[in-house]
């Protein structure tokens, strides 16, 4: 069972979360808090292994709050969903140290992946933030091509699916070929790329 905490100022927004985590068998809600300053307190009291933070609450934001919750307890997940996906908000996020970004328009299929991805370790962006994400990088570094060598087609064809921000579950249906094969296949790119997460990887694929 993954433990999800949610964190969000509004109720309405609390309930359907819990409605929608509710009824995965794999997802527990062990707790909700309305702002940061009781998010901290109960991910202290509740050690949940995800997250998921808004940003903008009353008092302590949910940026302040990821910062202080990660530096008692770094094992935990902090996915941010948020309704504000401008780079004012993104970069400190990212900064203080939440593993994923997703915004509240996501399907509710990309939320509930977001999760599972996020207590795997890995970090669920939404697509035009993982696309910004690594378009920023590409200019940071004047956008001069790095060749991946030792690729294979099939590998390649995964980290271009990976660049447009699809989880494994959309590379799988999109190649037709199973889960977990995209998995070893992931996992085989961050390997020949040093890449410690999806983000890199798509940075790989977009400058080579």
């Amino acid at each position: 069972m993954i433990r999800v905490l949610l964190v969000d100022d509004q109720p309405l927004i609390r309930a359907g979360l819990r409605m929608l985590c509710g009824a995965e068998p794999d997802l527990d809600v062990v707790g909700e808090a309305e702002n940061g300053r009781d998010a901290i307190t109960l991910a202290a009291r509740l050690t949940p292994d995800v997250i998921v933070m808004d940003l903008r609450m009353p008092g302590v934001d949910g940026i302040t709050a990821t910062g202080r919750i990660l530096a008692a307890r770094p094992a935990t997940r902090i996915l941010v969903l948020t309704t504000f996906g401008d780079d004012d908000h993104l970069y400190p996020a990212l900064t203080a140290g939440a593993c994923g970004f997703l915004l509240k328009d996501a399907p509710p299929a990309e939320l509930l992946d977001g999760i599972r991805r996020a207590a795997a370790g890995d970090s669920p962006f939404s697509q035009e933030i993982l696309q910004r994400l690594v378009q920023r990088a590409v200019e940071a570094r004047g956008g001069e091509p790095r060749r991946v060598p030792g690729l294979t087609a099939r590998e390649r064809d995964v980290l271009d699916l990976v660049a447009e921000g699809l989880s494994n579950t959309e590379i799988a249906e999109r190649l037709h070929i199973g889960v977990t094969t995209v998995k070893t296949h992931v996992t085989s790119l961050m390997a020949k790329t040093d890449s410690p997460n999806r983000v890199r990887l798509a940075l790989h694929a977009r400058s080579s």
